[in-house]
């Protein structure tokens, strides 16, 4: 049959154009035996209507991919609890897959759902490497990315974040006002987005209080557990910091531990902050002085973000970048 169309099922079928369009539109208020009858015959006749074959590009599988750095980690943990949440109360599954920070795993996801895997994307970033064109190849396949916490400047896409530098500036500071001279700051990747945002508000806090920088005092750790006891356990001996700003709770956590191991009294000898969304750490000993950021919230508004992008189909081309409040909660840990 040539030249057929929507009003031309409707003839042969014996049905209005107006349950035709809501059969190929997938509409809840059809019959289901009158659906599967209508798209039989358009299947036969090879017929696939232009709004149609949209839908199926824009919305194959009804799943989402979150991919970060780490699980383990409470505030992962809490994000990808508020991504799921936003997606069951749409329809929609996750993917969850964990990068470990390796760069090369990321361009492998990557690449692998830039094949339809997913509909869309949210993402903290590993922070590696200046070409992100593994990325932006993503835009060619109408597949939306919505970074969260750690993200890529480069790439225009809608972001979620923290006043990381605001938060990092103020715990600093307090660490100065209590007493505080030679301030250690704990990172394990200072070319990420937030390892520079809370590094530059760790120095500009310094530089307030008129404390001359010492590259000494920024400890560049790693992604293993022993290494990281070993790297801090070397710089308490070596540098002899009295504070501690610790970019992610693992650090601080490796940090009690030395301490423990090295008869180092927290807070006499040693104060202690750190970023983390850890529940147990008002039941540290000490208690962990905390910035805290709203890990949840980040994961729902990432979600939002992601979901406003499917449902316009990328008509609005305006990327949002939303900056959330974190928490400073100070514990035993780094006041006495």
């Amino acid at each position: 049959m040539d030249n057929i169309n929507i009003k031309i099922i409707a003839e042969k079928l014996k049905l209005s154009t107006s349950t035709i369009s809501r059969a190929f539109n997938g509409s809840p208020d059809i019959n289901k035996d009158t659906r599967e009858r209508i798209l039989a015959f358009a299947k036969e006749h090879n017929f696939l209507p232009n709004h149609y074959a949209s839908n199926l590009r824009d919305k194959k599988t009804k799943t989402l991919a979150v991919i970060v750095p780490e699980i383990v980690n409470d505030f992962f943990a809490q994000a990808i609890n508020g991504i799921e949440e936003v997606a069951r109360k749409k329809g929609f599954y996750i993917l969850l897959y964990r990068t470990d920070d390796i760069f090369e795993k990321e361009v492998s996801f990557i690449s692998y759902l830039n094949n339809g895997k997913v509909d869309g994307i949210i993402m903290s970033v590993s922070g590696e490497a200046n070409d992100h064109n593994y990325i932006k190849k993503l835009e060619q396949k109408h597949i939306p990315v919505v970074f969260f916490d750690r993200v890529y400047e480069d790439i225009d896409v809608s972001k979620v974040t923290t006043n990381d530098y605001e938060s990092s500036f103020s715990a600093t500071e307090h660490l100065i006002a209590q007493g505080c001279r030679r301030v250690a700051y704990l990172v394990i990747n200072k070319n990420i987005s937030i390892g520079k945002v809370r590094g530059q508000g760790y120095m500009d806090a310094l530089a307030k209080h008129h404390i001359a920088f010492d590259d000494r005092l920024v400890i560049d750790c790693s992604q293993d557990e022993n290494e990281n006891y070993t790297i801090i356990q070397n710089a308490l001996e070596r540098v002899k910091p009295d504070g501690i700003f610790s970019s992610v709770e693992r650090l601080a956590l490796a940090t009690y531990h030395v301490c423990n191991d090295m008869k180092i009294d927290v807070p006499n000898n040693l104060k202690i902050i750190s970023f983390s969304s850890l529940h147990i750490a008002p039941l540290l000993c000490p208690p962990l002085s905390t910035i805290t950021q709203p890990a949840y919230e980040m994961g729902i508004k990432a979600a939002e973000l992601l979901f406003e992008e499917l449902e316009n189909k990328g008509l609005d081309s305006t990327k949002k970048h939303l900056v959330l409040e974190s928490k400073l909660f100070i514990r035993r840990s780094s006041s006495v």
